[in-house]
C-alpha cells in the first residue's frame, strides 16, 4: 500500500526538523506506541499496538533511519512481526520552508501487511492508516504549534 500527503505545519522548519530528529517525539505521537529501545546510532527496536477491526496485534518492530539530510529530507525504514502478522515499512519526509514561521512536509510511505492482520482486517486497513496518520500529524501540530512559554514575572 502506498500514501502520501502533505501538511502545513505553523513552526519554522528548524523546529520542526529538530523535533523529528528526536525519536523519542516522534514515537510520542505514533498512534499505538508502546515502547522504544535504543539499539544503536539511529536504529531502535519499537513496540506499536494495532487494531484493524477485531484484530489487534503487538508489533515489536525494528526501525532505522538510514538516510538524513538537514533540514529537508529524512527516511524512515521498520520491519517487524506480531503473532501471525508482519509488517515492512518504509517512509521518506521533505520539509521546504513556508514563509519564515511554517513548515510544509511532504511525506510518502509504502507499507506491506501481512498474515492474520492482513486476511481478516484486509478491507479496514486503509482507513486504519488514514485515521493513524491523521492521529499522528494532529498530535504534531500541537507539539510544534503550541507557543513557546516564558516564565510570568512578578
Amino acid at each position: 500500500m502506498q500514501f502520501s500527503g502533505s501538511q502545513i505545519i505553523a513552526a519554522p522548519i528548524e523546529k520542526v526538523w529538530s523535533f523529528l530528529s528526536d525519536v523519542n517525539n516522534v514515537a510520542g505521537c505514533a498512534p499505538g506506541f508502546q515502547s522504544l529501545e535504543v539499539l544503536g546510532d539511529e536504529h531502535w527496536k519499537a513496540i506499536i499496538s494495532v487494531g484493524v477491526g477485531p484484530v489487534k496485534a503487538k508489533f515489536n518492530l525494528d526501525v532505522t533511519r538510514p538516510e538524513m539530510r538537514e533540514p529537508e529530507f529524512m527516511a524512515v525504514k521498520a520491519r517487524g512481526k506480531a503473532p501471525g502478522s508482519a509488517a515492512d515499512l518504509s517512509g521518506e519526509m521533505h520539509l521546504s520552508k513556508d514563509g519564515e514561521e511554517q513548515t510544509k512536509m511532504d511525506w510518502s510511505a509504502q507499507v506491506t501487511i501481512s498474515g492474520t492482520i492482513a486476511s481478516v482486517g484486509g478491507r479496514l486497513i486503509n482507513g486504519t492508516a488514514e485515521k493513524m496518520t491523521n492521529q499522528f500529524f494532529t498530535c504534531l501540530k500541537t507539539k510544534l504549534q503550541e507557543p513557546e512559554t516564558t516564565p510570568a514575572s512578578e
